[in-house]
């Protein structure tokens, strides 16, 4: 089936809004400096998301527009690394606002918000990169020192929103499913799309009750009428929540990806899709005869090996004539072979007449 539908929160990037500064030094020995810190979100539906920059090779740009992603989906993929970032970003700032007890456990004298985000982004780009970058300011730098050899590690974080799995499929006159929903979320409403509502299919629970609201495990299934032609449908599920600390927002350039560093209450949305063929025509014509002298158990006019089988089990008769290689044809090929007979006999006779009859000479 297709790929997976996005899934969770989309937004817009409003910008670099707390930072400092870095420096980042090239392989080719070049030294440059750049900005460092944590960049707003505006969420698609209502919400605000703080967020770091995951890769070094571009600048993320105002007004991209950017979905919620899962590792895999995004340039941590493969990054043994990623669950050590997913620590920084729990226990620095924004997450821990007490700045002086952040400076004291990093040994960094004092921190502003600034010199905090500008430490955390350089410390997220060391492990997601390998980049060889400081931070301009030594607080900082003490910063992400501390948060790189601290550093442990923590699982991917789950979605905001999701339906597991994305895609069912089966026969017409069942429920199709489960599909659960994954969520932080109390409650989201459960629409079904147009194509479903125009089919008669109902996204209901495991016991055929219509679903118009969900919450965190709830199963859904697809009811599909019998006689329904070959169709596909969907549903889709929304609600309000935070989006985990950890989460990937990516855009069309995979090197501006954005990490979740905080969150307030933000719409998140999910779709799971259904797909169903219709049941195959039943045969007809000589498919029909053919289809039933095949399935058939009794032993009438019945033709090949099965038909054989089926006249052996009812019939002794028919146990002596399949054991001899005898058939109803029998009888007829018989009369033919003695009328063959007799004609080539009469054929001898006049051939063997005419010779004489040309010997005899004339009175």
């Amino acid at each position: 089936m297709a790929s997976r539908t996005p899934e969770g929160a989309s937004a817009v990037l409003d910008g670099l809004k707390t930072y400092g500064q870095a420096v980042l030094r090239g392989g080719d020995g070049s030294v440059r400096q750049i900005p460092a810190g944590l960049y707003e979100m505006r969420v698609d539906g209502g919400g605000m998301l703080q967020t770091y920059g995951v890769g070094l090779a571009g600048h993320a740009q105002p007004q991209a527009r950017y979905t919620e992603s899962g590792w895999s989906g995004s340039p941590l993929a493969g990054n043994g690394e990623a669950g050590r970032i997913r620590w920084i970003l729990e226990h620095s700032y924004p997450q821990l606002n007490d700045l002086a007890g952040l400076a004291k456990a990093a040994g960094a004298g004092t921190l502003t918000a600034e010199s905090a985000a500008a430490g955390t982004q350089v410390a997220i780009w060391r492990l997601a990169d390998g980049a060889q970058v400081e931070a301009a300011d030594p607080a900082a730098e003490k910063l992400a020192d501390y948060l790189q050899r601290a550093a442990g590690r923590l699982p991917e974080p789950p979605a905001s929103l999701a339906l597991d799995p994305g895609d069912v499929s089966g026969p017409v006159g069942t429920r199709l499913g489960p599909v659960t929903v994954r969520t932080g979320a109390q409650s989201v409403s459960v629409v079904p799309d147009a194509a479903a509502v125009a089919m008669g299919v109902r996204v209901v629970d495991a016991e055929g009750r219509p679903l118009t609201t969900a919450a965190h495990g709830t199963p859904l299934y697809f009811e599909v009428p019998a006689g329904t032609p070959d169709g596909i449908a969907s549903v889709t599920v929304r609600g309000a929540t935070k989006v985990p600390v950890g989460r990937v927002f990516t855009s069309e350039v995979p090197a501006r990806a954005q990490i979740v560093a905080g969150s307030s209450e933000s719409a998140a949305a999910a779709t799971a899709t259904a797909l169903w063929p219709a049941a195959p025509p039943a045969p007809d014509g000589a498919d029909a005869e053919a289809a039933s002298a095949t399935t058939s158990g009794s032993g009438t006019a019945v033709l090949g090996g099965a038909a054989a089988g089926a006249v052996t089990e009812e019939s002794p008769q028919g146990e002596r004539l399949a054991s001899s290689g005898s058939s109803a044809a029998t009888p007829v090929i018989a009369s033919l072979a003695v009328g063959l007979v007799v004609l080539g006999g009469l054929v001898v006779l006049l051939l063997r007449k005419r010779p004489l009859d040309e010997e005899d000479p004339t009175p």
